[in-house]
This record gives structure tokens, sequence and C-alpha cells, in this order.
């Protein structure tokens, strides 16, 4: 079975979606310390003008202390508004905008409490549009033991994983030597960004999935994948750490 894993982050780029696609499960990690100035709780949409950072305004008072999945939002700002004309003003002329549209102008809609809730929620839709379907769980349900390498392999453990897919920083912390001892085979993602159509000029990498949905549509999966491992390659062993 091939796992892998990510703290919630907002409109997450092609590059997660690609992680979960070569995956048979995904464990939605909300319980590890909150990033201040991190993706878990803004990300980029382009514009005519070039890229500019969507950001969910949070509480940080006590953050040091809270585990992501108890950060809670700063809707004293009116921050719901002013992502979704973003979104509107910059993507209302993208070909596939009404096919996506309905669900975010309701989301952002919607009081929101917690940041993880949203994350979550978005991208329990994300999948769905894409098309990928895998077993899901939470960290915080689940009470994994230890930290970083360890806390992985924990879960790997528990979730009873074959193959467990790093992203691409997992290089820095991965004991490797002990995933092989315990039978679990590693690979470090090493994502190949493809291009795709875009509005205005240029090719901006890097964006919020949305960015693809509007532009692509029902091609989105077929695109975040072209040129890059699949879970295919991981199950003939390909590129794996063993």
């Amino acid at each position: 079975m091939i796992l892998t894993a990510h703290q919630p982050v907002y409109l997450p780029w092609l590059g997660l979606f690609h992680k979960i696609a070569c995956s048979d499960a995904y464990c939605y990690f909300d319980d590890v310390q909150y990033q201040v100035k991190d993706f878990n709780s803004r990300n980029k949409i382009k514009t005519a003008n070039g890229d500019i950072w969507l950001t969910v305004p949070v509480l940080t008072n006590g953050y040091r202390e809270k585990k992501i999945g108890e950060i809670e939002i700063n809707n004293g700002l009116d921050w719901r508004k002013k992502h979704w004309k973003s979104i509107y003003l910059n993507y209302k002329k993208a070909p596939y905008f009404d096919k996506y549209a309905e669900f975010l102008e309701q989301t952002y809609k919607r009081d929101w409490q917690f940041l993880s809730e949203l994350n979550e929620y978005m991208l329990k839709w994300f999948l769905e549009q894409l098309g990928i379907k895998v077993d899901y769980s939470k960290a915080s349900e689940l009470k994994f033991q230890g930290y970083k390498s360890e806390l992985v392999l924990d879960m790997c453990k528990k979730l009873k994983a074959d193959i467990y897919i790093f992203g691409a920083l997992g290089k820095d912390y991965a004991e490797k030597e002990k995933f092989v001892a315990a039978g679990v085979k590693i690979y470090f993602q090493d994502y190949n960004h493809p291009k795709y159509k875009q509005l205005g000029k240029g090719f901006s990498p890097c964006m919020s999935i949305i960015d693809l949905l509007f532009n692509e549509g029902d091609r989105s999966l077929e695109v975040l994948m072209s040129g890059n491992i699949t879970k295919q390659d991981l199950l003939t062993n390909q590129k794996l750490y063993e």
C-alpha cells in the first residue's frame, strides 16, 4: 500500500495532488505546528499584473503552542470577500470558470472558524473534481508518536504502508535506514511542473490548483501528471529507496 501525507495547506499547488494521485492512502496531517508565512494559510494565483498571494488571516496569539488544527481564522478581517473578488476578477474569462465558480463562491460565503477545516473542505472537493480517490485519514484522530522521521515511520506502521512518498524536503530529515529496516520503501517526490494554458502573457508555475482547473477543466489530472512518475512506476519499484 502506497501512503503519503501532508499538513493542511490553502488552495494547494499541483505537486500535492501528484503525490496523492500516486498513493492508495492519504493522511491529512492536522496535528503539526502552524508555520507563519507558509502555505498553511496562503497560496498564489495568476493575474494580468503578475502573481499575487491570497492569505487567510489567522489569530496568532499563542500559535507557537498550538497545532495547526487549533489555529483559528481572524474573521475580524473581511478576507473571504477579498479572496473571492480576486478569484472572480482574474479568472472570470477562463474557459472553465463557470464549471467551478459556484463551489468557490459558496465556500467564501460560509463562516469558517478553523483554518484546518477550511483547507480540508476545499481539499476534498479538489480531489473529487480531479477524480483522485484514496483512503483518507486524519493524523489528529490517529495519535502518531515521534518527531519528524520517527513520526512518519510510526504512521507508516500503523497504516500498514509498504511504500511512503515524501515531499522533496523529506530528504533533509528522513532516516532512510530505519524505513528500510521496517520494510517500508520510500520515494522522494521530484515534481516536474507541466506547462498548460493560462490567461495572460507568459507562464507562471506553482500556482494554486484553481489556476489549472479554470484553464484546463476535465484535463487537469492528465496535465498535472504529465512528465511525472505514476503509481504504476512506484509499484514496479522505479526510483524507490530500499
